[in-house]
């Protein structure tokens, strides 16, 4: 007989290293992703950090057939503290449903991981990490070669010039990426965002728009296209998976 799949909600920025962990765990036949959790900017609508339009987001969700369940964080103002407040009262709510495992695109932030495993701890669930310890360089070209595309959507300026916001993630990327900056951007140096690729059931029709500058950082206005029977929605109105209609628990 076939043991059923563990569900699991899968911590989603709608970068490459998240479309990388989503591929690996479609591949596994222990895990079923049933939801992906992104924080947005409530008075922006757009991802946290990234700043990709939810509307981006939401296309993208419908295009690998995953829910997106979007958590709406103060822009600016919002404090360590109440950051994890809601993130608690949001595993609490997966944990009531009978989900015990979030996963997560980190690779080798070792004191990310076990912040986020003490997190979840408090609450009695686990992390599930599959892309942990890739060797980046290899990583980068895999998800160029399995053809995955995607868009730089924020740079670091203090390690990137502003040319790189907006580039295609491709090999001559990866080959004018300075040396001393990760081939994945592990280290904060850049964000993507995802439009393609083995996860996709289409496309997400998306170009690339104006590059400014906020702090030091550089963010290109990744604009959502017209295709046809697209459904952008943004604001508060999405309503959240409907596996939390269950009543089993961990």
């Amino acid at each position: 007989m076939r043991r059923a799949s563990e569900s699991v909600v899968l911590s989603w920025s709608g970068g490459k290293d998240s479309a990388m962990a989503l591929y690996e765990l479609r591949r596994s036949a222990g895990y079923e992703v049933v939801s992906l959790l992104t924080t947005v900017a409530e008075e922006y609508h757009r991802v946290s950090h990234h700043g990709v339009r939810v509307e981006l987001l939401e296309q993208q969700a419908l295009a690998v057939g995953v829910p997106l369940h979007k958590v709406y964080l103060p822009a600016g103002r919002c404090t360590n503290e109440h950051y994890e407040a809601v993130m608690k009262r949001t595993m609490l709510e997966y944990r009531d449903a009978g989900i015990c495992r979030v996963a997560f695109g980190d690779i080798f932030l070792a004191d990310l991981r076990a912040y986020r495993e003490r997190n979840l701890a408090t609450v009695g669930m686990r992390g599930l990490f599959p892309i942990w310890h890739r060797p980046t360089t290899e990583l980068i070209r895999s998800f160029v070669g399995m053809g995955f595309r995607a868009y730089l959507a924020c740079v670091d300026g203090a390690k990137l010039t502003m040319d790189f916001a907006g580039r295609p993630i491709d090999a001559d990327l990866i080959r004018d990426l300075p040396p001393d900056v990760d081939p994945c951007g592990e280290n904060g140096e850049f964000h993507s965002f995802v439009y393609d690729g083995p996860i996709f059931r289409r496309p997400v029709p998306v170009t690339v728009g104006d590059v400014v500058q906020r702090d030091t950082r550089y963010f290109a206005d990744l604009l959502p296209g017209n295709e046809p029977g697209a459904r952008p929605r943004g604001g508060r109105s999405a309503r959240k998976p409907s596996i939390f209609k269950r009543s089993s628990r961990c």
